[in-house]
């Protein structure tokens, strides 16, 4: 992520980054990636083809932020560019959310604190 935001203000990896990030995700890329981003949104089911990667596939998962962000913000293959719908700021947070999504599948119960996991009843067996 960038240091500063495009007002200048520091642009920190927080939970408001985040919640602004799924927002936009949940808006403009659900309905190819899906809310889990496997790549199998409505649009997907109804017939679109080729079928998006999985932002899980090996490829994708090495991809750097940059890389993220520069795809959201100028399209690939059949995705289009959202430059022109996503501000710069959101497209970074958008990318983050991306990132947090990949690390969420390989994160385990052990890495959210205890008192987080026991209000949400989460237990490790």
């Amino acid at each position: 992520l960038p240091a500063k935001d495009s007002q200048g203000n520091d642009m920190g990896l927080n939970e408001t980054l985040l919640a602004r990030g799924q927002d936009r995700y949940n808006i403009y890329c659900t309905p190819c990636h899906d809310g889990a981003g496997s790549g199998d949104g409505i649009v997907v089911q109804r017939g679109f083809k080729p079928k998006p990667p999985s932002f899980h596939d090996e490829r994708v998962l090495s991809l750097r932020i940059g890389a993220i962000y520069d795809v959201v913000a100028n399209g690939v293959r059949n995705m289009p560019a959202y430059s022109s719908q996503i501000s710069v700021d959101d497209r970074w947070a958008v990318a983050a959310y991306v990132r947090a999504l990949q690390l969420s599948r390989s994160g385990s119960l052990n890495q959210i604190p205890a008192d987080k996991a026991a209000s949400k009843r989460w237990e490790i067996r």
